[in-house]
Formats: structure tokens, C-alpha cells, sequence
């Protein structure tokens, strides 16, 4: 009788033996130091392993564990064993979970520098009611760290570290919408007694498009280097004040002045990015004066000239948390 097939099973590797990189650096860890002199009586003591005290790092309390001969029991004989492990984990709800970034350091003391050791790619762990400890079964050779030659034990101390940042979610954040009216509303302001405006400029009435209020501004005799030659027409955010500082409100919309005799308006589409510095958008030489005050060509009627916009989009954020 043939024997019977194997199945090839392959066994993922162990999580604890994740990818990790080493790089140094002049800055001290931001959170813990963990310093030990005498190390040599440690190293050749009866127990396995020695805790620093705890610490306080994003709200949560911690400890380092540290087998001076290495955690023999996960592939750790012959290094240095460095772990980061969760204080008084008791006393959390049932089903916690932290989230944590974290760095585990080793201080080079003739170079005055720390051997960095961290997970790669910045990866973040997860720390849990079943999981209350995590760090590096090989953090450095034990050849390396007891050659006083190499700077890490001198003189019979040593120096450890951690950096810890919990990844703690808020919950808030924005929504942003694009509104398009399926059908196109169109504002029309009907300037009186055009010909005799003489101030520089003139608002209409506010009105209201996707969340914000708007109004149009007119310079009947031009802005800035168009005066005396252009009609100058822009969109007003009467509401920018209320945009968080560093927020922008996009529009895509028409400017139009009609043509009240014949329908040959002159219109422009505008793209603009509102804020609470810059609230106005438009063109400074919308059309010629000549072509306004043109009376064959229908612009100005009854010396009344009729300004319109039409906002296609907004974008409209919603925040929530």
C-alpha cells in the first residue's frame, strides 16, 4: 500500500521576531532611562531577569524587563533580552487594548550616542490582556556589549532607555462634500442709476449657496491697475470668518453680465479656494467700459446693468467626533 501524501504545512514566523532595524542617535530617550551598575553581579546571578521600576508614558504605566544573559526560552542565548512591559494590566477593563509605537535604546558610552532598536517601517504593536509584554529577544550580541572596547559596559555600568508613543484614536474628524445643484440658481443683481455710481465700489444684497453666504462685489469704474478701463466683478465669502484658520471653501461658478437686448452675455467661469484670508475671488477686468457703456450692444439699459452668478460647487465639511 502507498504511503500516504505529506502536506507541506509552512509555520509563519514568530511575531516577536518581526523585522526590527538598529540606527544610532545623540538624543537620550524622551521617557525612561534605566541605569545599572555592578551589571557583571547581575549577569552572573541566580535570577533570569531584573525590572526597572515603573514609568509613566501616554497615560499608562510601564516597566522594562531585561535578561542580562539573554531570554533563553525565546531564541535569546548569547544577547542581551530588552522588553517593554505593561504595569499593573490588572487593573484595566476587560478586552483593553494599547497601541503603541516604541523604541528601546542601549547607550554607547565612548561615543556618547544610543544604539536604537525599534520595529521596522515605524510598525505599531499592540499591547493586550494577553499580551503584556513586548520587545526584542536579541536586542545586541553579548559579545558586543561586554567588550569594554565597544563603549556599552564601562567601568561595570550600563545604560538602557525607552520611548513609548500610544496610538490613542480621537474619534474626530471631517467629512468633505462636493454640492452640486442639479438645478442651477442664478442671483441677479440689478445695478440702478449705473452710470452715476461714484463710489470705487458696491456689494449687493448676501444671499445663501451650500452652507455659506455670499454676496458681489462691482467696481463700476474698475480695481486697482483696470481703473478707468475695465468693469472689475468678484465673489464675496460673506462668512469666511467662520472657516477654522488653515480651511479652505472651494467654488466653481459663473460671472455674467447680461446682455439685456439681445442675449449676448458676457460670462466667465472662476475656480477659487475661500478662506478666512483671502475672501474674495473674481476678475479685475471683466469686461471693457467701452463695451458697458456701449448703448447698441444691451449691457446697459435704462442705465441699469444686470450683474448674475451662478454657483455650480462647493465643497461643504462636516466635522464629527
Amino acid at each position: 500500500m502507498a504511503p500516504e501524501p505529506v502536506m507541506e504545512v509552512k509555520i509563519p514566523p514568530r511575531d516577536d521576531l518581526a523585522e526590527i532595524t538598529r540606527s544610532t542617535r545623540d538624543l537620550p530617550p524622551a521617557h525612561y532611562t534605566f541605569k545599572i551598575e555592578n551589571f557583571s553581579l547581575l549577569a552572573n546571578a541566580k535570577i533570569d531577569n531584573v525590572e526597572s521600576g515603573d514609568f509613566e508614558a501616554g497615560s499608562y504605566k510601564w516597566r522594562l524587563r531585561l535578561y542580562p544573559n539573554g531570554n533563553k526560552k525565546n531564541n535569546g542565548d548569547g544577547h542581551i533580552s530588552l522588553y517593554l512591559a505593561f504595569s499593573n494590566s490588572n487593573a484595566l477593563p476587560f478586552g483593553w487594548e494599547v497601541n503603541v509605537n516604541f523604541r528601546l535604546f542601549v547607550y554607547n558610552q565612548i561615543q556618547d550616542e544610543y544604539l536604537t532598536i525599534q520595529y521596522a517601517k515605524g510598525r505599531v504593536r499592540r499591547f493586550h490582556g494577553m499580551k503584556t509584554e513586548l520587545g526584542f529577544d536579541q536586542l545586541i550580541p553579548l559579545t558586543i556589549f561586554n567588550d569594554e572596547s565597544k563603549g556599552y559596559l564601562i567601568d561595570d555600568r550600563c545604560i538602557f532607555g525607552a520611548e513609548i508613543f500610544v496610538i490613542k484614536p480621537t474619534g474626530k474628524g471631517e467629512c468633505l462634500t462636493l454640492v452640486k445643484q442639479p438645478v442651477i440658481d442664478t442671483y441677479t443683481w440689478k445695478i440702478q442709476h449705473f452710470s452715476a455710481r461714484d463710489q470705487e465700489s458696491y456689494k449687493s444684497q448676501v444671499f445663501s449657496f451650500g452652507g455659506h453666504k455670499w454676496a458681489l462685489l462691482v467696481y463700476p469704474k474698475g480695481n486697482s491697475t483696470e481703473k478707468g478701463k475695465s468693469l472689475s466683478i468678484y465673489l464675496v465669502m460673506e462668512d469666511f470668518e467662520t472657516l477654522p484658520c488653515g480651511r479652505t471653501t472651494y467654488a466653481e461658478y459663473m460671472l455674467r453680465v447680461r446682455d439685456q437686448l439681445f442675449g449676448k452675455h458676457i460670462e466667465k467661469k472662476a475656480y477659487s479656494h475661500f478662506s478666512n484670508s483671502i475672501k474674495d475671488w473674481g476678475h479685475l477686468n471683466f469686461m471693457s467700459l467701452d463695451d458697458v457703456n456701449a448703448l447698441p450692444k444691451g449691457f446697459l439699459v435704462n442705465d441699469t446693468l444686470a450683474v448674475e452668478v451662478q454657483i455650480h460647487v462647493t465643497t461643504v465639511v462636516k466635522e464629527f467626533s
